[in-house]
């Protein structure tokens, strides 16, 4: 239990967000960039990122005191390990959601919380008066930001998915929504007899190029279409990372279905979503299922919701496998 009392730990809570913004701040200037090579001094810092020196020392103390960051004796700054995180080189570089984090955009989203709690539904298309894929498509600067913010996040948990189930029983592994394919790469390299699809719209040239890089593109195929209207038939297993938590419980089901149209009687659904634990335990997911309520109207789930869930759509639940990335792989066989 935490020593500080009540009052002042719910104070660091509510100072949470002028954090939030201060690693908008460092990673929008690249700052960590600028260390990569050593210390230096904030006058040195605030000359190479095109910011006023005394207010880049203010930024760099209060993330130091954070662990962004250090101060030296010399009142220079040197990078932490969580500093490094923040470099674009890094091998699990966190600048991208950073910067997604502190956007003005989304924290204009979020200044309309409080409608989504009052109402029970997303509050962006009221704002902006089109629904969330509607407004990517036509803030295409923001979009990047956004899915540059998502890619980071994804990227924690492609390692721990392609390693944390065994893959090997099947033949022919669909990827249905499979974006740029890097899961389904992991996977097909770890899984030398397999072959997959890459079903996801208009991602051909991006995975075309992971599928190359990750020397499996002999094994794999890619195909356009929306698990809105279908899935593509043959697989052995159908993988759907972080599709169903962004719709409600009807649209869910319904792209369920449209893989239970296709999938054969020994075939294996693999949802791969966070699974929200009972009661008052710390979980990231807990926090994203409030970002999906304000956003396009979905939810993150419990064991007993995602049993619900898959049985509404012709599916039975048979295991869920945690993974060290907080993203679990849910398994369901056809009935």
């Amino acid at each position: 239990m935490s020593s500080i009392p009540a009052p002042f730990a719910l104070l660091n809570l509510v100072q949470g967000a002028m954090v939030s913004q201060a690693l908008y701040a460092a990673a929008t200037l690249g700052i960590a960039d600028e260390l990569a090579d050593g210390p230096l001094a904030p006058e040195e810092i605030g000359k190479r990122v095109d910011a006023d020196p005394e207010s880049t020392y203010r930024l760099l103390r209060v993330l130091a005191a954070h662990g962004v960051f250090a101060e030296r004796q010399d009142k220079t700054f040197e990078l932490t390990p969580m500093a490094d995180a923040l470099r674009t080189d890094a091998p699990l570089s966190m600048r991208r959601i950073a910067r997604l984090m502190g956007h003005p955009t989304h924290w204009e989203d979020w200044g309309h919380f409080l409608e989504a709690v009052r109402t029970g539904e997303p509050s962006l298309p009221k704002v902006r008066g089109m629904s969330a894929w509607e407004y990517f498509g036509a803030n295409p600067e923001y979009a990047q930001v956004f899915f540059a913010g998502m890619g980071n996040l994804s990227d924690l948990e492609t390692v721990p998915v392609s390693q944390g189930y065994d893959y090997s029983p099947f033949g022919r592994i669909v990827d249905v929504g499979g974006g740029s394919g890097a899961l389904l790469a992991a996977i097909l390299e770890r899984t030398p007899q397999a072959s997959g699809v890459v079903f996801a719209p208009s991602s051909v040239e991006a995975a075309q190029q992971v599928l190359a890089q990750a020397g499996v593109a002999d094994r794999c195929t890619i195909e356009e279409g929306s698990f809105l209207e279908s899935a593509p038939a043959g697989g052995d297993a159908y993988i759907l990372k972080h599709i169903v938590h962004d719709w409600p419980h009807e649209q869910a089901v319904a792209i369920l279905r449209n893989v239970r149209s296709v999938i054969g009687p020994k075939g294996k659904l693999l949802l791969m979503e966070s699974v929200v634990p009972e009661g008052n335990t710390p979980h990231s997911s807990k926090l994203v299922d409030l970002w999906l309520l304000l956003l396009v109207g979905g939810r993150e789930r419990t064991e007993a919701e995602y049993r619900r869930l898959l049985s509404d759509a012709g599916f039975a639940l048979s295991k869920i496998t945690e993974t060290p990335a907080g993203v679990a792989i849910i398994e369901a066989d056809p009935v």
